[in-house]
Formats: structure tokens, C-alpha cells, sequence
């Protein structure tokens, strides 16, 4: 089918525009930038369009029925799951505003925290891009042939994602928001990593905040821009939404759980029998498929209190140990 037919074609059926169509079989609007380049459209994209418009002259001979199915379960499935996508948007973003009213206290959406402290929620994306970096082996004098950290990487991006929807809060409401980003959340994550192309995506975040910051790109554009580049960025890292949402509980609940056990005021123990929180959190989502965010949290606590309970039992030990050397020197 040429690009022009294809124009018509869907405006006959109802959609605004091309973008819009592309969204609602689960296609990424930028492949249809690829589409008018060509001048017309792939095989199994008009025949979609044939079938919405009720024309069944066009199925293939029976020899050929398995490979269209073939071809056609990703999106069906892909479409099928990304109707849960508002609610789980919708969750994301009040467990997040409940986490930035816990530790930075009410109206933090002006800017400013409970302790008088500035907040730039675009400054916490460069840092985060910055950390998600190191996890790949981008150096050209150190470590060139080593593997790229893809737990740590899919874990900064959820770090960035905390922020991002944030920034998003501040400058929106909920509803808002869910609207905002809900077409970005369908599409197919790829199968292989390219280390470049991952950090070239993630830097353009950093580029897209100091443009807001800056001033040189008005901030509802920004906003749209920086939620379809963070989406990119999930997609080239082998990132799913899905995942991307687990995860973020995860993270979400690890952060609640900082916050609770002495975090703000720096008595938090970060590494746990020699392993970053992060990881011990990322072991429990891997192992338990279905884990909830409070049994999550419990699990966390169970590990954790043995943790404080044997750097107390040294600290006392310590304690015991120069007691008795000093009444050994009186003595």
C-alpha cells in the first residue's frame, strides 16, 4: 500500500493521524517517519488496515495462515497488555507523590522541601544519566572489553524514572500525567544491546534538561520530549514497561524503606553482607515473581535486622573488649 493510501485509509477509519494509528496497534509513531520516507507502508501494516475496514478478500492462502499469525501474536499480545497500562501509570505516580511527601514533606511541588532545601528534579536526571554511564564500559583507556552492568543500568533508569515523574508531578496533576505518558509506554524493547546507542539516548535526556533549564525549549514540549526520550532509552537497553514498573515498586519500596531505617540522617548501613541494597532488592524480584510492595518491604526488614543486630553485636564487642584493657591498665 503507497504512503497516500495509507493516509486516507485511516482517516477513513477514524483515527486523527498517522501517529495515532501507529500508537494504537502498538507500533513506535517514529517508524512512521520511516513509512513516508518510502512512500508506502509494510505488508502486514496494510493488511491490518484491510481487516479493521471488514475486508476479508485479503487473508492469505492457507499455506501462509501460520506465518501471519506468526507475525501478529507480538502485537496482539503487546496491545493486550498495554490496556493495563493507565492503572499501572496511575499507581506509579501515587506511590510516588506519597514518597516525595514523605521525605521532602508537603508542597514540595513548589520547589522547595520541608528543610528549606531547593529541589531540581532535572539536575537529579543528569546525575542519575551520569551513574548509568558507569555501568557500561564506555572508558577508552580502562576495562574496554568488559560487560555492561544490565541489572545496575535498568536500575538507574528506574532512579531516572523517579525523577522524571517528579518533574512531571510538579509541573501537572495525576490525571494529567497518566495522559501524558501513556502512549509513550507501548512498545518492544530489543533483543540486543548496542552500548553506544544506549548511551547516546541517555545523554540526550541530560541535553533535553539543560535545555528546560537553560530556558531554550518551552517547558510543555520539554516535558513531552523527555518522557518519549526516557522511553527510548528503556527500549534500546532491553527495558519492557512491565519490568520497568516492577522495578520500580521495588526501588520505590527500597527507597521507603531508607527513609525509615535512618537514611536522611546517614546511620543507614547501604551495603549488606557485602552487596549493595540494590542488589538484594533485585534478588528478591527476581526470585519471587508476583511479590507485593508490603512483602517486599517485609523481606527487606527480615535480612536487614539481622544485618543491624551483627554490626551492633561488634560495636558492643569493641566496647567490651577496650573497657576491659582499661581496667586492665588501672589495675
Amino acid at each position: 500500500m503507497l504512503y497516500d493510501d495509507f493516509k486516507n485509509s485511516i482517516k477513513a477509519l477514524g483515527f486523527e493521524n498517522s501517529e495515532d494509528f501507529a500508537k494504537y496497534i502498538g507500533v513506535a509513531p517514529v517508524k512512521v517517519l520511516t513509512w513516508e520516507d518510502k512512500g508506502k507502508i509494510p505488508y502486514n501494516i496494510s493488511l491490518i488496515i484491510r481487516l479493521l475496514q471488514g475486508d476479508k478478500s485479503v487473508l492469505p492462502v492457507e499455506s501462509s495462515v501460520d506465518k501471519l499469525i506468526e507475525e501478529c501474536l507480538p502485537l496482539a499480545s503487546l496491545l493486550e497488555e498495554s490496556s493495563s497500562f493507565p492503572h499501572k501509570l496511575e499507581e506509579m505516580f501515587l506511590m510516588q507523590k506519597k514518597l516525595n511527601d514523605d521525605t521532602n514533606g508537603k508542597n514540595w511541588e513548589l520547589g522547595v522541601n520541608a528543610f528549606n532545601k531547593e529541589i531540581s528534579w532535572l539536575r537529579c536526571i543528569h546525575m542519575e544519566v551520569s551513574e548509568l554511564i558507569e555501568s557500561t564500559p564506555w572508558k577508552h583507556w580502562k576495562n574496554i572489553n568488559s560487560k555492561p552492568d544490565m541489572d545496575n543500568i535498568h536500575i538507574e533508569l528506574v532512579d531516572i524514572w523517579h525523577f522524571l515523574m517528579s518533574y512531571i508531578l510538579q509541573e501537572t496533576n495525576i490525571p494529567k500525567a497518566v495522559s501524558l505518558v501513556n502512549t509513550h509506554c507501548i512498545y518492544e524493547p530489543l533483543e540486543e544491546l548496542d552500548v553506544l546507542v544506549l548511551i547516546e539516548e541517555v545523554e540526550k535526556l541530560s541535553y533535553l534538561c539543560f535545555a528546560v533549564q537553560t530556558g531554550n525549549m518551552p517547558l510543555f514540549s520539554a516535558m513531552e520530549r523527555l518522557i518519549d526520550q526516557f522511553f527510548r532509552a528503556c527500549k534500546v537497553s532491553e527495558l519492557s514497561f512491565t519490568w520497568l514498573q516492577k522495578l520500580y515498586i521495588g526501588k520505590n519500596c527500597l527507597n521507603k524503606f531508607r527513609q525509615e531505617h535512618g537514611y536522611k540522617e546517614g546511620t543507614y548501613l547501604k551495603k549488606w553482607n557485602g552487596e549493595e541494597d540494590n542488589v538484594v532488592m533485585m534478588a528478591f524480584l527476581n526470585n519471587f515473581e508476583n511479590i507485593t510492595f508490603d512483602e517486599l518491604y517485609e523481606k527487606l526488614e527480615g535480612v536487614y535486622s539481622k544485618l543491624v543486630a551483627k554490626a551492633n553485636a561488634k560495636i558492643n564487642e569493641k566496647a567490651s573488649t577496650k573497657t576491659n584493657k582499661n581496667t586492665k591498665k588501672k589495675s
